[in-house]
Formats: C-alpha cells, structure tokens, sequence
C-alpha cells in the first residue's frame, strides 16, 4: 500500500494553477451515482406497489423535510429540495472512501469531503445563501442584528458570522479526513507484516480496517445530518422575525 497522506493528483489549469484531480473526478463520480440513483427509485414509482427502497428513500425525505418545516416554518418549505439535496450529497461524499480506487491505482478516490477543497465551497455555499435568504427577506435592515443586543458587542457578532462557514467546513473536514487518516494506518500496519518479537502486530490488527469502515460510515452518516442540521439552524437565524 502506498497511498500517502494528503497527496493529490494534481491538474495544472492555466488560470487556477494546480487543482486537485483526484478531488474533483471523485466528485463528479458521486454525481453520476446521484443521478442513477435517484433515477433508479424513481423507476419503482411505475408500480403501483411499494417498494422496500421508496420506503427508505421516503423515511430520510419525510425526516429532513419535517425537521426543516418545524425549525424554519411554513417559509421553509421551498428549502426543503435544497436540504435534502445537501445531505445526500455530503452523505455519498462521506461514503465513497470505503471504496479503495486509490489503492488499485486509479487516479482517483478517497472522501472528497476530506479535502478542504470541498468542505469550504460547501460551507461558503450555506453561509451566503443564508445572507440572500435574510436580505430577501428583511431588508438591509438585515445587516443591523450584527449589532444586537448592543452595538459594541459588533465586532464580536461580526467574528460570530464569519466563525460559521470556517467550523462548519472544519468540523466536516477533520471528523472525515481522521478517519480516513486512521484507515491507511491501520492498513499500512497490515501490509507491513510488522512482527515486535514473537508477537505478530500485523495479524492481531487485522480485522481492525473492517471496524473502522463501519465506524466512517457512522462517522459519516452522522457528519451530513449534523451538516445539513446546521444549515438549517443557520437559515432560521437569518429569518427570524426579530431581525
């Protein structure tokens, strides 16, 4: 094995220089996924039967959907498309590490959610859509609560705000890329054959990579809900009344 930490295929483009190719053909391979996926549950809508897979789909449509009407109220519901497109697609992201396509040579593979690359369009992607949102919606006056409940806790509002995309794309960053990082650990103990005496350290962490795909995809199961929770949170912020 031998992938190394933080390295990236790079292409060399004449205005952005150097961009991780790796990053962006993975991707754009989660997208095409995407589309067949969803094209595949919306083929079992031909029957008039229920499928096990509409009643998945609908459980994780109708939760997202509920938990954005209740936080956001009955203006949240033209965001709701948006919510649960967010969270699939962070969801997929968080997911395509299990697969080793680096390991087989492919130029491309990995988490793309483990590379800040993703994770700050994402976050930025949230924080100005929450300001249009709420100068849609209040006005400049929208620009004022930055100086709510005094005026000189502004600058401390003000480094609030920007706080919030920067945790945001951080917070799904580190809790993606560990355990990535903690994979290609253990799996380089195993194919290192590392014996510490008679006790062979390589056979005894064997079965540690399979846990630890069942812990990322937890990890990351939880990492696009909190994401997604977030960007509601952030969006009902920016709509309250009281701004």
């Amino acid at each position: 094995m031998h992938e190394q930490i933080g390295e990236h295929f790079l292409w060399h483009l004449p205005v952005l220089g150097a961009v991780h190719a790796d990053t962006i053909m993975t991707t754009w391979l989660v997208m095409i996924v995407s589309l067949i996926f969803f094209a595949w549950i919306g083929s079992s809508y031909r029957s008039a039967y229920v499928t096990k897979r509409q009643t998945v789909v609908e459980s994780v449509v109708n939760y997202i959907s509920d938990l954005a009407m209740s936080t956001l109220g009955e203006k949240g519901e033209p965001f709701v498309p948006f919510f649960i497109a967010l969270f699939v697609f962070i969801f997929l992201l968080n997911q395509f590490g299990i697969v080793p396509f680096k390991a087989f040579g492919l130029p491309f593979g990995g988490s793309p959610t483990a590379d800040l690359n993703t994770t700050v369009p994402l976050a930025l992607l949230v924080f100005f859509m929450t300001w249009v949102v709420g100068v849609r919606q209040n006005g400049p006056k929208q620009f004022l609560h930055v100086a709510k409940p005094f005026w000189w806790l502004t600058p401390i509002n003000i480094l609030e705000e920007l706080a919030r995309p920067a945790t945001l794309a951080a917070r799904l960053f580190f809790n993606i890329f560990v355990g990535e990082l903690l994979f290609i650990i253990i799996a380089s103990i195993v194919v290192a054959h590392v014996q510490i005496g008679a006790f062979n350290l390589s056979l005894a962490v064997a079965v540690l990579p399979f846990f630890i795909q069942f812990f990322n995809f937890f990890v990351g199961t939880v990492q696009a809900f909190v994401f997604t929770l977030l960007a509601i949170v952030y969006l009902s912020l920016a709509t309250a009344d009281d701004h």
